[in-house]
């Protein structure tokens, strides 16, 4: 047990589990990455609810969205962290967990703030459909990230992201992975958009009727291919997106900037602070703020996407470290 407040401890433990070989590419990082940015992407200016604080994925109302499928097991990983450090909120560690992941991975430094407090209930979950769905094209894009106050540039810097991990055919219905070192964080991502030769293939999955599909030099015939997503090629396809497409594909110093900036601002979507730091909800409440730190959830993954039998409950079973086998709905 850390002492209330000593991020830095929170932080080395993070990346004390990174590695994970039973899981994806042997790295648990890009899931991390994952869980942040989908705990921040579900807000909305116009009606100012959403976003990283209140860590709502620990209810079925959010967590049970099928945009989040999956994502129980970056939950699960970090549960010995969250037992280790008890005073520490699901918000603020969900957030800095993808902070470390990123920078461990080889990407830029990301300013983080901690201060946020997790919700008591459900009462103040936003509604689901708010996060990206990969089968769509580039008015989609404009239309959840407008929404959540981004412009053209930020939307491309942050699908710099699909430089890490990898999808999955039982959770999101695409399959495989968007680069050839998806644990190395870089601009490859943009490259591979610009310089492969990309084919449809056809999935005829609920939510992902097909992806895009390629190989690079050196990969032969039985070699997975690396995808794309139906939204990922849309940069290309876009007057305005595509020209960021070439200037990160040509500038990997000027992409990690960028990101740095569009990731640190995503993460404070929806978060508002008192003079101490703390994060509060008054803005849909009453109330003074509190730094709220919820208790524990489930100690194995639950719900879409789970693989009760498979690598990732494996790996996030080795990795407990004496976590109550509490039960939660995800």
């Amino acid at each position: 047990m850390s002492k209330p407040g000593d991020f830095e401890a929170v932080r080395k433990d993070i990346v004390g589990i990174l590695k994970q070989k039973p899981y994806d590419d042997g790295s648990i990082g890009p899931v991390l990455v994952r869980l942040a940015w989908h705990a921040s992407g579900t807000y909305c200016k116009d009606s100012d609810t959403g976003g990283s604080n209140g860590a709502g994925m620990r209810y079925e109302a959010e967590g049970g969205d099928p945009a989040n499928a999956g994502l129980q097991h970056a939950r699960v990983f970090l549960e010995p962290i969250k037992e280790k450090h008890s005073w520490i909120t699901y918000s603020d560690l969900w957030t800095l967990a993808g902070v470390v992941a990123i920078k461990a991975m080889g990407g830029p430094d990301i300013a983080w703030k901690a201060g946020r407090s997790d919700f008591a209930d459900e009462t103040l979950l936003p509604p689901r459909g708010r996060l990206p769905d990969g089968s769509q094209a580039q008015d989609h894009l404009r239309h959840i990230f407008y929404r959540m106050g981004f412009n053209d540039q930020e939307i491309v810097a942050l699908s710099g992201a699909h430089n890490l991990g990898r999808c999955h055919a039982d959770r999101s219905g695409f399959e495989g992975a968007w680069v050839n070192n998806p644990t190395r964080f870089s601009n490859q991502y943009f490259k591979l958009l610009l310089k492969l030769k990309w084919e449809k293939k056809q999935l005829n999955r609920d939510g992902a009727p097909w992806q895009w599909v390629a190989r690079s030099a050196g990969m032969d015939d039985d070699d997975e291919p690396l995808m794309m997503l139906p939204t990922d090629f849309s940069l290309t396809q876009d007057a305005e997106f595509r020209p960021w497409v070439e200037k990160y594909a040509e500038d990997q110093e000027l992409f990690f900037r960028d990101f740095s900036n569009v990731f640190a601002k995503l993460i404070e979507l929806g978060v508002y602070r008192d003079e101490d730091g703390i994060a509060r909800f008054s803005h849909l409440e009453k109330g003074k703020a509190e730094y709220r730190s919820a208790p524990q959830k489930s100690a194995t993954p639950q719900g879409p996407g789970a693989g009760k039998d498979g690598e990732a409950s494996k790996a996030a079973e080795e990795n407990k470290t004496g976590v109550p086998a509490m039960r939660a709905k995800l």
